[in-house]
């Protein structure tokens, strides 16, 4: 099966040796991650740094490491979609529609520990619970 990872999802994945890591890792499903999210790492890497408690080598290297297992969406393959991904997501939250529009490009679910996602009813969104009850 395939998930839309969300940023927070990634990021926990990168901080922490948890379950999240662990899913992405041990995980025979495929999990989608758009380009356009590594700005977003890029923008707050201090801020990770310091929340890591890692040294910057080691953070790239974990990051890395992490991105073999992430298929990296190019927003050339989602464009067609955006226009419907802000309808749905617009009024929740406008950052988010980069993975909407990757779920509905590829059919797939989003990944993310966001409640509020759920409010809308287009894309199915499961949370990290859900996550460990599928697999």
């Amino acid at each position: 099966m395939r998930f839309v990872i969300d940023t927070n999802i990634f990021i926990a994945a990168l901080l922490k040796d948890g379950a999240i890591r662990h899913i992405f890792v041990d995980s025979v499903h495929e999990f989608l991650f758009p380009e356009i999210i590594f700005e977003e790492i890029e923008n707050h890497k201090e801020e990770l740094l310091q929340k890591s408690g890692i040294d910057i080598l080691s953070f790239e290297d974990l990051l890395a490491k992490l991105i073999i297992y992430v298929k990296i969406i190019s927003t050339e393959e989602i464009i067609l979609f955006k226009e419907k991904a802000q309808e749905i997501i617009n009024s929740i939250d406008p950052d988010d529609a980069p993975f909407f529009a990757t779920a509905l490009a590829f059919d797939c679910p989003v990944w993310s520990d966001d409640r509020k996602l759920k409010e809308q009813k287009e894309v199915k969104v499961y949370n990290t619970k859900e996550i460990l009850e599928l697999i």
